[in-house]
């Protein structure tokens, strides 16, 4: 293992120079949700130039490279959509300018989770080069709209069963450590209604905005008493959003609706969930309306799917044999056992191992806190190190399930 474990490094030493310039590419080409075309046509430049041995782009846009041909299949999956830049003001550099210096690589992505993605695209050519595949089929997949409906690219990569991997290694940032679930989420909307008048005679009309407020006040407080669970921590609500109707700034508002970002610890469901709030008495008596928002956006191929807003719940046992896959690699590459946690944001886990049930654990360069943030970055150092676990992970996982 050990004359493995170098010849990797080696390799992944010498491709130093494409592997960053790789990335720092991926950067250059915006890619928010739905509009990802053109760093895809970028992957699959690199994985005709990597000798990928089948490359497969989906109806809905993602992106499938396979090397190796063996009964025991297996994926790395990163998604190369990003969020937007927000605020130009809050960045101190061009987030698409691709900029390196001697530790990091800097730009809108890096983290979340272009990183990741390079990282999965060399592992998997180096594992090819050295021969490292017995009896694996590894796919990496560079999946579209995870950041609008994460898993929704899984949930139709499945679906269609383009491929049907025994387990999918997710490259989301986790610091090089190993992580094996997450909190669920959903998205809910409440609306009320009421009636318009002058705004000169407010109580001629029923003023929504009005009658939204003790929602708001029972669903802070709902917050405070949600499910706790040892691992994955306490179920949380949020509003994210408040919009309103009105016939003018002049009149009473006749209708008003929030979003709920709602995360869902172990044991909590979709149906408990809108049965909390459903159950308030503050909903009741105003006649609220409580419901999940769907997702009807088409992909950049043109693909449009309908969807629930729900996010499953999914963990994975620390003792499987996926887990440890990890984590022995990690050890026999990095020279120490990992950390094994879990994601506080979502991943494509929701629908691989949360709606499917095929075991997911998480692995990938950079950080949580950098996903989303004006400056955002990562470090040069552990998308190499990246590199090479996951070029080692088929050689321990077929080693473990031979």
């Amino acid at each position: 293992m050990k004359k493995i474990k170098n010849q990797i490094s080696e390799m992944s030493s010498q491709w130093e120079k494409e592997i960053f310039g790789f990335l720092k590419d991926i950067i250059r080409i915006k890619s928010t949700s739905t509009n990802e075309k053109d760093v895809i046509k970028r992957i699959k430049k690199e994985m005709e130039t990597l000798e990928f041995d089948e490359i497969i782009i989906d109806r809905m846009g993602n992106i499938l490279g396979r090397v190796g041909n063996g009964k025991r299949i297996i994926a790395y999956d990163g998604h190369i959509d990003t969020v937007d830049v927000g605020s130009i003001d809050n960045w101190d550099f061009d987030p698409f300018a691709g900029i390196e210096d001697d530790t990091y690589i800097y730009g809108r992505g890096a983290s979340d989770q272009k990183g990741g993605f390079t990282s999965i695209l060399f592992g998997a050519a180096i594992a090819k080069k050295l021969d490292l595949l017995d009896g694996i089929t590894l796919w990496v997949t560079g999946t579209v709209q995870e950041e609008d409906c994460d898993g929704l690219c899984w949930q139709h990569i499945l679906e269609e069963k383009t491929i049907e991997p025994e387990f999918v290694v997710l490259s989301e940032p986790t610091g090089i450590n190993v992580y094996r679930g997450q909190r669920g989420r959903m998205e809910i909307r409440v609306e009320v209604s009421g009636i318009s008048s002058h705004g000169s005679a407010p109580e001629r009309g029923d003023n929504a905005i009005y009658k939204m407020a003790p929602i708001i006040t029972e669903l802070n407080k709902l917050n405070e008493h949600l499910k706790f669970e040892d691992f994955l921590g306490k179920g949380t609500l949020t509003i994210s959003e408040i919009f309103f109707t009105s016939p003018s700034r002049c009149a009473v508002a006749d209708g008003c609706s929030i979003s709920i970002d709602r995360r869902l610890t172990a044991g909590e469901t979709m149906e408990s969930a809108i049965a909390e709030i459903r159950a308030l008495p503050s909903v009741a008596i105003m006649d609220a309306k409580v419901e999940m928002y769907r997702y009807e956006v088409k992909s950049y191929t043109g693909l449009e799917q309908s969807v629930d807003c729900y996010f499953p719940t999914w963990t994975l046992p620390e003792d499987s044999i996926f887990c440890q896959t990890l984590v022995e690699a990690c050890k026999q590459t990095l020279g120490q056992k990992p950390f094994v946690d879990k994601w506080t944001f979502s991943t494509n886990g929701v629908s691989i191992m949360g709606m499917k049930g095929i075991p997911c654990v998480g692995f990938g360069p950079g950080m949580e806190k950098e996903a989303h943030a004006p400056n955002e970055k990562i470090l040069k150092d552990e998308v190499i190190k990246a590199v090479n676990v996951y070029a080692l992970i088929p050689t321990i996982y077929g080693g473990i399930t031979k």
